[in-house]
């Protein structure tokens, strides 16, 4: 039966491209099979033009071919993958699509940037199962960074700020590592952004509400701290970073040469050129916000998507003691 067999889902982002592969439980949760992710950096060069580049997208097709084998070698029977904010904006979108359906064998679908907040809110949820009913979630991604106000499943307010760790690099930190100017030239651009977008879209939110991070760059420095090598997501998430711990780190990342920085335990070599700019913007947000704590959430929006996917299959209950909770290994 579709609703007991295993699943895969794709979570094809600016930066990182990332799988799993699950089996629904029967009652709207799954057991997980296999995870996996690459950064592969789809968006690199997109601006000024929006296209997508010829070698990102080489890596991705590659990358989405092996994640389809993966799936298929687990007897996975559908799956779902889902582009983000660099397929949003790119003008050869329809192209990629094509090669990405003809060369990989993987049908992508484009969500709008209000279904992908709805879609990461459900995975930081079931991550974060003792989470308080209202809180703020920060979203930093490759191509933006979204910022949302949720009650429950209920978003009262979004932003969508088009600051990502990949555009920021590429148009204020080239330097190796960045210069004094370039840090601060990327700190005003960040702040500028955010206290527009703030003051016209977020007047609601309340800085005694808790404060949720989720996606690569929070983790990442949630694993810093805590020296994770390899990186385990159960400790990552519900790990809380602090707002002069960002800042302790940030000093630390810009102090480095890239050669260097990919050295240091609990951050993935290959986000190493772009750490910067993330920290950046985790500090710059908190600071704007009067936020000092940030519980961080590994789970987001690939588990959103299978949850969703669940909810929308013909599901047969099954017995009372099969429950796994939504994410946990076996």
């Amino acid at each position: 039966m579709l609703s007991k067999m295993p699943l895969a889902v794709i979570d094809l982002g600016t930066n990182t491209v990332r799988l799993l592969v699950a089996q629904p439980d029967g009652r709207g949760g799954y057991r997980s099979l296999f995870a996996d992710q690459e950064i592969t950096r789809l968006g690199q060069g997109l601006l000024p033009d929006r296209a997508l580049q010829p070698e990102p997208i080489r890596r991705t097709l590659r990358v989405l071919r092996r994640f389809r084998e993966e799936a298929e070698a687990r007897g996975v029977v559908r799956t779902l993958a889902v582009g983000t904010s660099a397929l949003r904006e790119a003008t050869n979108r329809d192209t990629f699509l094509a090669r990405a359906r003809d060369e990989a064998g993987v049908e992508v679908s484009v969500v709008s940037g209000d279904e992908e907040a709805q879609l990461t809110l459900l995975g930081v949820r079931a991550a974060l199962a003792d989470a308080p009913g209202r809180f703020l979630m920060m979203d930093i991604g490759g191509g933006s960074t979204e910022l949302l106000d949720a009650d429950g499943t209920a978003i009262l307010a979004m932003v969508s700020t088009g600051l990502g760790v990949v555009k920021l690099t590429e148009t204020y930190l080239p330097t190796d590592p960045p210069t004094e100017a370039e840090l601060a030239a990327a700190r005003q651009a960040i702040a500028s952004r955010l206290t527009r977008v703030l003051a016209e879209e977020l007047r609601g939110y309340s800085p005694r509400n808790p404060f949720v991070g989720t996606a690569g760059t929070v983790t990442t420095l949630a694993a810093i701290d805590l020296r994770l090598d390899p990186y385990d997501p159960d400790r990552v998430t519900g790990h809380e970073i602090t707002r002069d711990l960002v800042a302790a780190l940030l000093r630390e990342l810009i102090s480095l040469p890239l050669a260097d920085r990919r050295k240091i335990s609990g951050l993935e070599p290959a986000r190493a050129d772009v750490i910067v700019a993330g920290a950046l913007i985790c500090l710059t947000v908190m600071d704007l916000l009067g936020f000092a704590r940030l519980l961080v959430s590994d789970g987001g929006l690939r588990e959103g998507i299978l949850l969703d996917l669940i909810q929308r299959l013909p599901i047969s209950p099954g017995p009372a003691d099969s429950r796994v909770a939504p994410g946990q290994e076996t």
